[in-house]
């Protein structure tokens, strides 16, 4: 493949094209600017009191005086006489058999034994080595009571999760370096808005679908910037995002009313129903629909700004609809792969539910829309056709802007000292021999290789030179 000295590859940009520039970058900012200002004044308008006088849920945690949480590490188990029936042995009857686990508590002494309740036994996960946690009902015992003294709550996680979070970490750290770190700090904000504005304002009975796009807004302000930097790019792809997400917005206000989505087959439903007058149910899952495809809809739009101007920067001169068709295709696979990542991710989040379902003798079709299922199969729905259309719309956008903003230090319409052809198709230049036969030949002309897409400049010489 021959090369060349690109004597003009540094010339600035002509006047023309830093007016181009000026202008797009001005555009942009009048877009985002007033959209961040609005986000943040509804953040404002709308930010919860904190106030929750009115809610009142038992907690599930709460002991009776004396009564303690204890945590311990467990030495042995075996299958014996359960703890609690010895009032039963006492009166001459017979002893029900459970698993018992011997620990070691926290705060030290001899080993005690846990009752460990039948479904958790079931399961066979109770094992030498392991922490857990207990309820010591000894001081219901000494009043008289019939409970057994140490009942099985919970195993101790702190270690295995602290330890998966480090390795998370560091992998994200070593592989995508600041930008990775800058990432895992976006995304500790990210949580912080919603739990520091969501939640409670879901609490409080404020607007969920305000709430969702709000939140769901400034999270994307916030993450986008910090992540990848105050660009044109960035900037794209944040359109791109806003776009998508008043899609799916709009498309979960409808659904969650148009499907009657009210959670009624949730435990976890029935329990906030009854804790506050100001929470509605299906507000929640509305939100919920909003804020569940945050992350891919991110991943798309972010992935197809960077792909457009990683084409225009190997074919600087490509048209327009070259740029797009080309964008497109990358585009059109990841719309592929991204639905399944959606409909599978919430497949295993809901698969016990899936198994129930799947045993009940009832038509495919009455299951899949059962109020079991009918939430996943419309959140599926809903963030894959926002995510979808954001794509085509943010590779518009995007070749709009790069072709306004141009790569500084390279003139439009050269590569390399070159003119490139208004048909080149950048996609061909990403994937060389990618549809075409002739890129089997072993040599070409430098002539031919200006002409066409042979002649481009180094990634590494246009990132020096901008």
């Amino acid at each position: 493949m021959g090369h060349s000295h690109a004597p003009h590859s540094d010339e600035p940009p002509s006047p023309t094209a830093l007016a181009a520039r000026r202008r797009a970058n001005f555009l942009l900012t009048c877009i985002l600017v007033p959209l961040a200002l609005l986000a943040v004044a509804g953040m404002v308008l709308l930010w919860p009191s904190g106030d929750r006088s009115g809610v009142t849920v038992s907690d599930p945690y709460a002991t009776a005086d004396g009564v303690t949480f204890e945590t311990g590490e467990v030495q042995r188990v075996s299958e014996e006489n359960c703890p609690s029936s010895q009032a039963l042995l006492n009166a001459g009857g017979t002893a029900q058999q459970c698993l018992v686990a011997y620990t070691m508590p926290s705060s030290g002494g001899t080993a005690i034994q846990v009752e460990v309740p039948p479904e958790v036994a079931k399961a066979e996960s109770i094992e030498a080595g392991d922490s857990i946690r207990y309820l010591n009902l000894e001081a219901v015992m000494q009043q008289g009571g019939g409970a057994p003294p140490y009942i099985f709550v919970d195993f101790v996680r702190s270690v295995p999760m602290a330890a998966l979070t480090v390795l998370y970490a560091g992998v994200v750290i070593a592989v995508a370096r600041w930008r990775g770190l800058r990432a895992l700090v976006g995304l500790a904000g990210a949580y912080a808005v919603l739990a520091g504005f969501i939640l409670p304002g879901l609490v409080e009975g404020k607007p969920p679908l305000l709430l969702g796009l709000i939140g769901s807004s400034v999270i994307m302000f916030g993450v986008l910037y910090f992540a990848h930097g105050f660009t044109a790019r960035t900037s794209t792809a944040l359109l791109g995002t806003l776009f998508g997400l008043s899609i799916t917005a709009c498309l979960a206000a409808w659904a969650t009313d148009a499907a009657h989505l009210v959670g009624v087959d949730d435990e976890n439903a029935y329990t906030l129903i009854n804790s506050s007058d100001n929470i509605s149910v299906s507000g929640i899952i509305l939100c919920g629909l909003i804020i569940s495809g945050l992350g891919v809809l991110n991943d798309v739009t972010i992935t197809q700004s960077s792909a457009v101007w990683e084409m225009y920067e190997l074919a600087p001169g490509a048209s327009a609809k070259r740029l797009f068709s080309g964008a497109m295709r990358v585009g059109r696979d990841h719309i592929a792969s991204t639905v399944y990542t959606i409909a599978f991710a919430y497949a295993g989040a809901a698969l016990p539910v899936l198994i129930l379902v799947s045993l009940y003798d009832r038509p495919f079709l009455d299951s899949l829309t059962s109020g079991e299922l009918a939430e996943e199969v419309i959140r599926t729905l809903v963030g894959s056709v926002g995510l979808v259309l954001a794509i085509p719309v943010t590779t518009a956008i995007a070749v709009l802007v790069v072709k306004a903003v141009g790569i500084k230090g390279i003139p439009h319409g050269t590569a390399a000292g070159h003119p490139v052809g208004a048909d080149a198709d950048p996609a061909e230049a990403a994937h060389p021999g990618r549809d075409n036969a002739d890129s089997a030949a072993p040599a070409r002309s430098e002539e031919t290789a200006g002409a066409g897409m042979g002649a481009l400049p180094s990634r590494r010489s246009l990132r020096h030179r901008s």
